[in-house]
């Protein structure tokens, strides 16, 4: 075994009980990308904020279009190892609760049953006005059929797809797009349930996990490079609180300095390997 898999090994014999903080390298072996390279620098334009989403109705045809080209592929993700190992340590009762800041609701997929989704899930769709919510799958069909003019006129061929669902469209006419207003009042803005940036983290789920944080052992980082303050408050958290932290991420994480541990190695394979050497 690897010197550094022994030592991550080690880590969690000496601090059974982690809090789990799982970012965007989780779900890479899965077909879904993440936004930062190695020094935790965009790797593509910013993503949508929630103020531009709110303020200009253009944002919202524009990111329903892109989102309804890339949401099947979202759809079809499937849980990758990194989301297997950490449903394997909770099951060994290492992990009494996991904290994604990934939106894609795979950690569920995979057999994690103690998931708190920091900034929500995509495959959820809520209305602003009336509070409704509907699946995003049903959101995908009355997107589709309202807009199969608009599809063939403007689909281009080669499409990239986006971290959280969407997909690249630059340079297209996105004033035909049609976005379904909310079926239960008829007239609320739908958003998907999930935490925009600009948008603050809801409270509940803020205290929720620092007071996981509080009762566990270790902090465990799964690949994050805890580039956004959502996530980083926990590791700033954990060193307040003296709970040594250990980090799986390839590339540099903000909390490098407090790090008891850290393996630059995918998240996948690391966590594999970790499972295997606890028994």
């Amino acid at each position: 075994m690897p010197v550094d898999m022994r030592a991550l090994a080690d880590f969690i014999r000496r601090h059974p009980r982690l809090m789990v903080l799982s970012g965007a390298g989780c779900s890479t072996e899965s077909g879904i990308p993440d936004y930062r390279d190695h020094d935790g620098q965009w790797k593509r334009p910013a993503p949508m904020t929630y103020q531009v989403f709110m303020r200009e109705p253009g944002a919202r045809q524009r990111y329903w279009a892109r989102s309804m080209i890339g949401w099947p592929r979202m759809a079809a993700s499937r849980p990758g190892p990194a989301h297997v190992a950490l449903a394997q340590l909770e099951a060994a009762g290492h992990v009494p609760l996991l904290v994604t800041q990934n939106v894609d609701g795979l950690h569920d997929a995979a057999g994690s049953r103690r998931v708190l989704d920091l900034h929500g899930r995509l495959d959820t769709v809520r209305c602003l006005a009336c509070a409704a919510t509907l699946p995003r799958h049903d959101l995908q069909q009355r997107l589709q059929a309202a807009n199969g003019g608009w599809l063939r006129a403007h689909l281009p061929r080669d499409i990239a797809t986006a971290p959280d669902g969407d997909a690249y469209l630059e340079g297209l006419d996105f004033s035909g797009f049609q976005v379904p207003a909310c079926p239960a009042c008829g007239h609320g803005v739908l958003k998907p349930d999930v935490v925009f940036f600009g948008e603050s983290v809801p409270r509940v789920r803020v205290d929720a996990a620092m007071a996981a944080l509080r009762a566990a052992d270790a902090l465990l980082v799964a690949g994050s490079s805890l580039m956004v303050y959502s996530g980083f408050r926990f590791a700033r958290a954990a060193a307040e609180w003296s709970k040594p932290i250990a980090a799986v991420n390839l590339g540099r994480t903000r909390a490098d300095e407090w790090l008891a541990l850290k393996i630059q190695a995918p998240v996948g394979a690391a966590l594999t390997a970790l499972v295997a050497a606890i028994g």
